[in-house]
């Protein structure tokens, strides 16, 4: 295997787990601990607060990162980091999706992850403070769930040959 087919494939790795694990949050977790909460004879959410979203929540954060990270290996490969992030010759179909992944790797790490720290007890917050916190994390990730489809979009489109 060569160079550039270790970065694709790492880059595709680790674009699956972060997706993966987006979708897992917004379609599985998040339903499922509210589900949780109201039920007065379960088990409650403890168990998926305490063991599972710490774990799911590193691989998340870390997922992202490293696809970003390939990412911008795979812009330098195909024409130039700058050229295509930058956009110094035109916008590119892969410089709009490297963009799209660059806004959702700000919200992970700066909106979804400190406020995800205040809702799991990992950091002290008021109740306000949590209440608030589960909005802004909720929102961020409602927002790369969004961004994801366009930014795959545009990722494949690149590799099919999709003009712009």
């Amino acid at each position: 295997m060569n160079t550039w087919s270790l970065i694709v494939w790492l880059h595709v790795l680790a674009g699956i787990t972060w997706i993966g694990l987006l979708y897992y949050f917004n379609f599985v977790q998040v339903p499922a601990v509210a589900e949780a909460a109201g039920d007065s004879e379960g088990p409650g959410p403890a168990a998926i607060s305490k063991y599972v979203a710490p774990r799911a929540l590193l691989w998340f954060r870390w997922s992202a990162l490293a696809t970003w990270i390939t990412g911008a290996l795979v812009l330098a490969y195909v024409g130039g980091f700058v050229t295509h992030f930058f956009a110094t010759d035109g916008i590119t179909v892969i410089g709009l999706g490297a963009w799209l992944g660059t806004i959702m790797l700000f919200n992970v790490w700066v909106l979804i992850w400190p406020n995800q720290k205040k809702i799991l007890g990992l950091v002290t917050a008021s109740a306000e403070e949590i209440t608030k916190a589960k909005y802004i994390a909720l929102m961020a990730s409602r927002t790369n769930t969004m961004l994801s489809i366009p930014m795959i979009m545009c990722m494949v489109g690149y590799g099919h040959g999709l003009p712009f």
